[in-house]
């Protein structure tokens, strides 16, 4: 099993952001290298967009492509979604059960016991950046206790996933690899501001943990000094309606522009400078994606995104500060130049570190060293 090609089911719930790419690029790059896929998924989310990618997926995926109903949080309906995973993997009778996300990762470690596969995880951040002390925090933290001891490899997206898994969780109780996120050469085509374009975007999910609210503080500041800029902010997500109330509180609403999802290259054009305000994070792509585009770009020192700054990383400015994102917001409008240039340097360390095929590589050998591991869960 260990030099033949595998047989790999994937699951998740949402085909949404960060998560679903990370999928997509993994799955496109384990079919390439002759490996026999399926794909897990929840029926409920990611709209058109996530019908057309798993439609392209599906011709190539020997194991199929099935949704089910998942709900986001853990309910009666768990109970005919993870009879719907135990069949697939009946039917499939994988090689590895590749859980990711909580929800996700949750169905595939307890419906694959005693099953012959190795059952991998990869957290993509999910219940970790719960804001600790919360109940929803506690529950999920437990959760993972439970089901560290039905994990046989972890994988996560950063070191500073596996230290928050530590340090939240407990040690790991399986093989253990850090094999960050990775992007190809599409990604490297730079983006040039449209004509139109205006001073700042924010692409993201709106819910609290992105940050816009410190955004629109930090420009409502900015406003009050006599800098009249403008943003656009891309996305959709449960905190819509009241971002845009703060911003109409702000006296931002005709300066501020919400628009719905799209894909992130062509959100790009739409500003002259990329803000990521995020309270938590894990490794984000959308950060990766916009390096690699040549965007300039503001950030915050969260989770996994001094990984991805290396030796650059006292760029980044403190998370939950609006008065220090305004005055690198100011900074960085008076002289985008030096922010291009700034750009560019980071591009360059991101092309060499983060690359697609090493992630697919560096999964794949997860795979087969924990295979290779004569102390593995698979029993259990």
């Amino acid at each position: 099993m260990t030099d033949a090609p595998l047989k790999i089911l994937h699951v998740f719930r949402a085909p949404l952001g960060g998560l679903f790419r990370h999928v997509v690029d993994l799955v496109s790059g384990q079919v390439e290298r002759g490996h026999q896929v399926g794909i897990i998924a929840d029926a409920l989310t990611g709209g058109t967009r996530a019908e057309e990618s798993l439609g392209k997926l599906a011709g190539k995926l020997s194991l199929g492509v099935t949704r089910y109903p998942m709900q986001r949080h853990i309910g009666l309906s768990d109970i005919a979604a993870m009879r719907h995973v135990r069949t697939r993997i009946t039917d499939a009778d994988p090689d590895v059960i590749h859980g990711h996300g909580a929800k996700g990762a949750a169905y595939a470690r307890l419906t694959a016991m005693g099953h012959r596969a190795i059952r991998a995880y990869t957290p993509h951040g999910g219940s970790l950046l719960y804001r600790p002390g919360t109940l929803g925090s506690r529950f999920y933290v437990s959760l993972e206790w439970i089901m560290r001891g039905r994990t046989d490899l972890f994988l996560f997206e950063s070191a500073y996933g596996l230290a928050l898994y530590k340090q939240k969780v407990g040690e790991p109780g399986g093989v253990v690899r850090v094999v960050h996120n990775g992007i190809g050469p599409a990604d490297f085509e730079l983006i040039s501001p449209a004509p139109d374009a205006t001073d700042i975007v924010f692409i993201g999910e709106l819910r609290s943990v992105k940050g816009v609210d410190i955004l629109l503080d930090a420009i409502g500041g900015l406003h009050a000094k006599g800098m009249r800029l403008g943003a656009a902010i891309v996305g959709d997500g449960p905190d819509r309606l009241s971002l845009q109330q703060h911003a109409k509180r702000l006296g931002l609403d005709q300066h501020v522009r919400f628009y719905g999802p799209m894909p992130a290259r062509q959100a790009f054009a739409l500003g002259r400078l990329m803000v990521v305000p995020s309270r938590a994070e894990s490794l984000p792509y959308i950060v990766l994606e916009a390096v690699a585009a040549g965007i300039p770009l503001i950030t915050t020192n969260v989770g996994g995104v001094p990984e991805i700054f290396g030796p650059m990383a006292d760029r980044l400015i403190p998370a939950e500060n609006a008065a220090a994102l305004a005055q690198a917001i100011e900074i960085a409008v008076n002289d985008l130049a030096a922010m291009r240039d700034a750009a560019q340097a980071l591009r360059e360390r991101v092309g060499a570190v983060f690359s697609v095929d090493g992630m697919v590589e560096g999964v794949l050998a997860g795979y087969r060293d924990t295979v290779k591991k004569p102390t593995n869960l698979m029993s259990q």
